[in-house]
């Protein structure tokens, strides 16, 4: 069973308008809300691909419960833990004269530090095999409470995935996690160095397994494709060529595509072309529609024909 957990979750809303004007009143097409932040997302896209997870996460207030109804709404399993304040919530603006896409992140209210530790000693309740930890920190919380989700999973035997940034992806070293999702630059900040070139990537992510971040690194690298790096194999899947347009959920995307994978005890090499294909599909749907099961199919299938060695 997959488990994601997601520390700081929201109502993710889109909309379009004509143009972004300053001082103008601005008339906007009607509001979608949908359930956000890094594990939910997750959660959304193991959905699309017929698969099964519990998403669990802190809710409160009217956000809360909006979240909890989208979740039913939308036929995912999932167990919230009441924080007693008000879940944040994210704006997402196409404006069409340009197809540029705006988003507007919010940092969310400090939750309690006793709800989140509540919340982390569920994982033994569910007795997953995949933990998947995905998002940023709610404002307040320690940057080592990735690493106490960490702890948790090996402790019932489960995989860890974390993918964070930041203070957070920091911490991780030493930690050991199964598998991380970093980005060049994030790369960059674990192993304390100004830059990469895309040539030293996969060494460099060998680096930070012999650090202790985790088992297995894979490096997204945007449209150029990622990097699936274990201390023994190294992988490099290019991205398909597509019409992009919106950004939106394609890291939460890769990561459900190679979850998906690996708890199907496919090969690193399948898991990583089929990460690369989900997160391409990801982008093609506007706001934050993840991908369509076909899409990412359909781009493997490609993918693999490229690339058959």
């Amino acid at each position: 069973m997959i488990l994601t957990i997601t520390l700081n979750p929201c109502i993710d809303k889109s909309s379009s308008v004509e143009a972004l004007k300053p001082e103008s009143k601005l008339r906007c097409t009607e509001v979608v809300n949908e359930p956000g932040g890094g594990g939910i997302n997750v959660s959304k896209a193991l959905k699309k691909l017929d698969a099964s997870s519990v998403a669990l996460f802190p809710a409160g207030g009217h956000n809360g419960n909006m979240l909890c109804s989208l979740l039913k709404e939308e036929e995912i399993l999932f167990h919230a833990v009441d924080t007693k304040v008000e879940t944040r919530e994210n704006w997402i603006v196409l404006e069409n004269a340009t197809i540029n896409q705006y988003r507007f992140t919010f940092p969310g209210r400090a939750v309690q530090e006793e709800t989140i530790v509540t919340l982390v000693d569920h994982i033994r309740s569910f007795s997953p095999t995949f933990v998947v930890a995905s998002g940023s920190l709610p404002p307040g919380l320690p940057d080592y409470f990735y690493g106490l989700i960490v702890k948790q999973a090996n402790a019932v035997g489960a995989k860890c995935i974390v993918d964070t940034s930041g203070p957070a992806l920091q911490a991780l070293k030493g930690k050991h996690a199964y598998m991380i999702k970093p980005n060049i630059s994030e790369l960059c900040k674990m192993l304390n160095v100004e830059r990469l070139e895309k040539s030293e990537v996969d060494d460099a992510a060998q680096q930070a397994l012999f650090d202790g971040y985790a088992e297995m690194i894979v490096v997204s690298m945007g449209g150029d494709g990622a990097w699936l790096v274990s201390k023994d194999k190294k992988y490099f899947c290019p991205a398909p060529k597509v019409i992009t347009r919106s950004t939106v959920g394609a890291g939460d995307s890769m990561v459900a595509g190679i979850t998906y994978m690996l708890q199907k005890e496919k090969p690193l090499r399948e898991a990583i072309r089929f990460g690369v294909a989900c997160g391409s599909a990801a982008t093609m749907n506007d706001g934050t529609q993840l991908f369509k099961k076909e899409d990412a199919e359909k781009l493997f299938e490609i993918i693999n024909q490229n690339h058959s060695a």
